[in-house]
């Protein structure tokens, strides 16, 4: 194994790690957020549409997070499946990182020190996440190059 691959087997281990505690921050997270007051108004239907959604969100975070901590090197063979789920990985995060930037209003952190420490990191992290996934999509891509030549 290569300098670049025990690099990459760490750096996915680390964003596995992260998605764990991500999965169990959102345990937290319908309390934290008064989910249940804040979705009363809603119609049943789509308080629970919302509700599977988050539940089942926080399902796949934790099964990549599984998938990470279990099998970081055999995202680095150059298959066909590892760089789909690496692609896939890269997409995922990119947009959640592009989401925290430009979607989310300000007005929800500035002037609010909790608020703004948790944009902070959570830019930080998906920055971190969709930069890991994209190299190690680089490095099996240019392995999968290589091997054709």
């Amino acid at each position: 194994m290569s300098d670049v691959h025990g690099g990459l087997i760490l750096h996915l281990q680390i964003t596995g790690i992260m998605m764990a505690a991500l999965a169990v921050l959102n345990l937290a997270l319908p309390r934290y957020l008064r989910w249940r007051e804040e979705l009363a108004p809603l119609s049943l239907l789509n308080r629970q549409v919302f509700q599977v959604h988050a539940f089942f969100i926080a399902l796949i975070v934790a099964l990549f997070a599984a998938l990470l901590l279990t099998s970081s090197n055999a995202l680095l063979e150059p298959t066909r499946l590892s760089r789909a789920v690496l692609a896939g990985l890269t997409i995922f995060w990119g947009m959640r990182m592009l989401i925290q930037w430009f979607y989310y209003s300000p007005a929800l952190w500035r002037g609010n020190r909790v608020n703004t420490a948790v944009h902070c990191l959570s830019s930080i992290g998906w920055t971190y996440m969709t930069t890991t996934f994209a190299a190690a999509l680089w490095v099996n891509l240019s392995q999968a190059g290589a091997a054709t030549r």
